[in-house]
């Protein structure tokens, strides 16, 4: 666990636990909730669970805390649970993004009750504490966000739901997942950056439409190009102009974002190629050869593939293939 404080702003905290593996035992409930409220508890209490949660607690997580918001990844191999009075009042905005498994909030037969289900994101204003369960083998992204700044765009709706892969969602699961990498090694004007990024794509989803033009934010942009480009390198369609499109922002905002990293998109999805052949060529058994390779990696030819191979790695495909069985002899 790594921290920095920020004294003109916050502090830029991140956890992780596993309560899976060895250490943790007996007691991995004991180790997860000590890790939190030695990292992020302060404004973040944990709820109540049930004894069953308590019992059998086999949970992945990583947690990181900028400011006055706090965002947590979770895996959970078994059914996580809430339970006993929920009293007091929350004044919190929190946003669902779940990949896998379902995520359900409220008493049950209650009429507040809401679950989102995978491939779907839930921003909802919190009021008073609220129950919450998921089934085993749930996979979701939890941000516990400031009311004062986003309640008036929900106004009267109970909450923000829809597709997780909507541009807005993207580009804060982005940014989020950025915050994890960086946050230890950020001072008071890089928390503040991190912290103003959030909220402007927490508003962003609220209003259901991006500023792409913004120059804020461009990492969060480039990264969520990035992460779209790497499930998609096999596509024939993919480049800038279709990324633009997911990602509901102009080619020209977009090319802009990368220029600041330094790398262009068709740079960035020819390199991202490049590498999964070279890793391609491993392989012990049932390799493709170089044209089969240069076909799925949508380069135009077997000598379009080894020119830009050699030229990336210093050796031509069979060379490295060569190599790389040597080593492994």
């Amino acid at each position: 666990m790594n921290s920095t404080g920020a004294k003109a702003y916050g502090a830029g905290v991140a956890s992780s636990a596993d309560s899976a593996l060895p250490d943790t035992a007996p007691r991995p409930f004991d180790a997860f909730r000590s890790g939190w409220e030695t990292e992020i508890g302060d404004g973040f209490p944990l709820p109540t669970f049930s004894p069953v949660t308590v019992r059998d607690f086999r949970v992945k997580s990583r947690a990181a805390k900028v400011g006055d918001v706090a965002i947590t990844d979770l895996h959970g191999a078994s059914p996580i649970r809430t339970e006993g009075p929920l009293d007091g009042v929350e004044d919190q905005v929190r946003m669902y993004v779940v990949q896998r498994g379902a995520w359900t909030l409220g008493a049950p037969l209650a009429r507040s009750e809401q679950t989102v289900t995978a491939g779907q994101f839930l921003l909802r204003h919190i009021g008073r504490p609220l129950h919450f369960e998921t089934p085993p083998d749930t996979t979701a992204k939890v941000l516990v966000l400031p009311a004062t700044l986003l309640t008036p765009l929900l106004g009267q709706r109970q909450g923000i739901t829809g597709p997780a892969d909507c541009a807005e969602v993207r580009l804060l699961v982005a940014h989020s997942n950025m915050i994890y990498e960086t946050v230890a090694g950020l001072g008071p004007a890089g928390v503040h950056a991190a912290h103003s990024t959030l909220i402007e794509l927490a508003k962003a989803v609220a209003r259901q439409r991006v500023d792409d033009a913004e120059p804020q934010l461009a990492p969060a942009l480039a990264q969520a190009a990035k992460d779209l480009a790497d499930s998609h390198l096999a596509d024939p369609e993919l480049s800038g102009t279709m990324l633009a499109r997911e990602l509901n922002v102009s080619v020209r905002n977009l090319q802009r974002a990368f220029a600041a990293t330094g790398e262009p998109v068709t740079a960035y999805i020819r390199r991202r190629r490049l590498e999964e052949a070279r890793l391609a060529l491993t392989v012990p058994s049932g390799r493709l050869s170089v044209s089969e390779l240069a076909a799925h990696w949508q380069f135009a030819d077997s000598s379009h593939f080894i020119r830009a191979f050699k030229k990336h790695y210093g050796r031509t495909p069979t060379e490295y293939a060569r190599s790389a069985m040597s080593a492994g002899n």
